[in-house]
């Protein structure tokens, strides 16, 4: 710096000593002076020219040749643009990491400006409210149109939150939350709760349900001991007979209850066991049996058809389980004289399908959509003697998303119904053991 400011003052000594001696030669000191001050001043302006150029063009290019202190100003503006360049690198990077954290967000978060105009969201944002890069400078209110979310909008406090319907899908359940975090901006998070809220929904029916389940086995079993308490020596032994039947009867229906509960409990919450080779024609052919062994007067025959006997890749006590729920559900509602089927073949798509059909009275439509629910069990004319936990169809469709597999159902008034199991080419096995 000292140095530059050392190599104009040089120039200007030499231009004034050259201006003098040509002042001494002309002989008019006036005239010499102004043209050597001129000269210098051409000097600075062609420098100038050369900065006005080097900026107009963004800085870039080759640093311009300067002398004396255009030297030292040409470097030091070089140096800054430099400086400014790595910072803009940095901040730049910053953002973009930024915006990949905010991306890998599960929540939708939108960054609203002074008058609740959209500044910026993430992918979360276009994925559950519906967000488009053509919506950034718009009012959040004109795209989310919920006469809860303007309210809050306009009234929100930092610890209060709405839930509202997501734009893009009315399934979904969102918590919106707006959160000050400068003067004039407020960042928009919307969490998606529609899970929490059916876990929700299932808790309450689940311990509705659970109750209702187990008050009437117990209002019977107390009936009877507290009658066995109060006369039981003087009934006949038929009485007995028949009161204990109805204990048995009571108690393991509870028991069946409470084992249900406990198989569908781990289903839901229990990791997936370890896959193995299961021998379905096998499994099938001990379940029809167990079922035709059933000697019941309204017991419904049950028929096997192997049209393969590829084996499946799963564990052999869940698919126990479900198959034994189908076969056991087809059985009850279906008449004596008729018969159910069990069919296990081979899929044109290269998986394995089991059906399990029988000749019942069927299931009214509407009832469809819900029969996997926990504790949901259609009215079925001439069938509402039969009893179960509403369990069964729950546990085998926790049974076939472990597998992989989907379970479909069909049925018509007064012909029968058609549940059907769906397993994909990769969890099927061949004859000679390989898929």
């Amino acid at each position: 710096m000292f140095g530059s400011w050392t190599s104009e003052a040089f120039t200007i000594f030499w231009v004034v000593l050259v201006s003098l001696l040509a002042g001494r030669v002309a002989g008019d000191y006036v005239l010499a002076m102004w043209v050597g001050t001129t000269v210098y001043l051409l000097h600075h302006l062609i420098h100038v020219n050369r900065l006005y150029a080097w900026m107009r063009g963004g800085l870039r290019g080759r640093i311009p040749v300067g002398s004396g202190i255009w030297e030292e100003i040409f470097y030091l503006i070089y140096r800054l643009r430099r400086r400014n360049k790595r910072r803009k690198k940095q901040l730049i990077r910053i953002l973009e990491q930024f915006r990949t954290a905010t991306s890998a967000l599960p929540d939708a978060t939108v960054v609203l400006g002074a008058r609740d105009e959209i500044d910026w969201f993430n992918e979360a944002a276009g994925r559950l409210l519906g967000l488009r890069k053509n919506d950034l400078g718009q009012h959040i209110g004109n795209l989310v149109r919920y006469p809860k979310f303007a309210e809050h909008l306009k009234n929100s406090r930092q610890s209060a939150t709405v839930n509202i319907p997501s734009p893009v899908d009315e399934a979904l359940q969102l918590e919106v939350r707006i959160v000050p975090y400068s003067q004039d901006s407020r960042l928009l998070i919307a969490q998606d709760v529609t899970q929490l809220r059916f876990m929700e929904r299932v808790r309450s029916d689940f311990v509705a349900n659970v109750s209702h389940e187990l008050r009437t086995p117990l209002t019977v079993l107390r009936g009877y001991m507290e009658t066995l308490n109060d006369g039981g020596a003087e009934l006949p032994a038929s009485s007995y007979q028949k009161m204990f039947q109805r204990m048995v009867e009571q108690t393991n229906r509870m028991q069946n209850l409470v084992d249900n509960l406990l198989s569908l409990t781990r289903l839901e919450s229990g990791p997936v066991k370890p896959s193995a080779a299961v021998n379905v024609p096998v499994l099938l052919e001990r379940l029809c049996m167990e079922a035709n062994l059933m000697d019941t007067p309204e017991h419904a025959p049950v028929r096997l058809v192997l049209d393969t006997r590829v084996s499946l890749l799963g564990n052999e006590t869940d698919l126990h389980s479900a198959f034994a729920n189908l076969i056991a559900n087809a059985v009850k509602y279906t008449r004596p004289s008729d018969t159910v089927t069990v069919r296990w073949y081979r899929e044109e798509s290269g998986g394995a399908g089991l059906d399990v059909e029988d000749t019942g009275p069927g299931i009214a439509k509407e009832h469809l959509p819900r029969l996997t629910e926990r504790f949901y069990r259609a009215e079925i004319e001439g069938c509402r003697s039969k009893s179960g936990t509403g369990l069964g169809l729950a546990i085998v469709k926790h049974v076939m998303s472990r597998h992989d597999a989907e379970l479909l159902v069909a049925s018509e008034l007064g012909r029968g119904s058609r549940f059907s199991c769906h397993f994909p080419p990769g969890r099927v096995i061949g004859d000679s053991g390989t898929q």
